[in-house]
């Protein structure tokens, strides 16, 4: 009994194992038929077989499709049988499809994120007037907030207006200006008046807790 155990290394390699092994032995069962219209009938029965083994998809369009290509595929396309939808192409089927395109994105100021470049380019491509104006500054106060994430300490004006002018490839120059952007403290401490919120909530909870524990009455 020993010597006829059998094991998964050493049977025959599952083409698509979500249907298991004896689905595979019927479609290797069908290829040995001789007649054609003995194929088609044992070809129309798998694919009932395979239907049964996921009846959520039985009323998704092209899903009797579907059936048939994983057929010829299971069959390693060594079938011979009038298929309602035509053979699959092998070729088509096993062709790998093309590596997607990632932008890669190698900014100056990494801090500043990849979207900034794209809010530039906008604020460039649009007449100048006061809504140009009011988007250059929004722009210019988003960066500035985002170089106090990256460095906790204050940053100057200047700063901000130089690496503007830098990625909008002199295009925009605030550099002259009288206006002022957000001051550095007023965003600082927006950020923690924000972390002490729900610090301070997380106390009320706890104490919460405390109080309801206490309340309990044992039994």
């Amino acid at each position: 009994m020993i010597d006829d155990l059998e094991y998964n290394t050493e049977r025959e390699h599952l083409i698509i194992p979500e249907y298991g092994r004896h689905l595979q032995k019927m479609i290797n069962y069908a290829k040995t038929r001789e007649t054609k219209e003995e194929r088609n009938k044992i070809a129309k029965a798998i694919i009932a077989v395979m239907g049964n083994l996921q009846p959520h998809l039985r009323d998704v369009p092209d899903f009797q499709h579907k059936l048939w290509d994983q057929l010829f595929i299971m069959a390693n396309f060594e079938i011979d049988v009038d298929a309602p939808y035509g053979e699959p192409s092998q070729e088509e089927i096993q062709a790998r499809p093309e590596p997607l395109k990632y932008p890669q994105n190698f900014p100056k100021y990494r801090f500043y994120g990849n979207n900034i470049k794209t809010m530039i380019d906008v604020a460039v491509g649009w007449d100048d007037g006061d809504l140009k104006e009011a988007l250059t500054y929004t722009i210019a106060n988003h960066m500035k907030k985002c170089f106090l994430n990256w460095n906790k300490d204050t940053v100057e004006d200047d700063v901000i207006y130089k690496h503007l002018f830098e990625l909008s490839d002199g295009k925009i120059d605030l550099k002259n200006t009288e206006e002022d952007l957000s001051d550095s403290t007023s965003l600082l401490r927006t950020k923690s008046k924000y972390g002490s919120k729900s610090s301070t909530n997380k106390k009320n909870i706890s104490s919460n807790k405390k109080k309801y524990t206490n309340n309990r009455k044992r039994y």
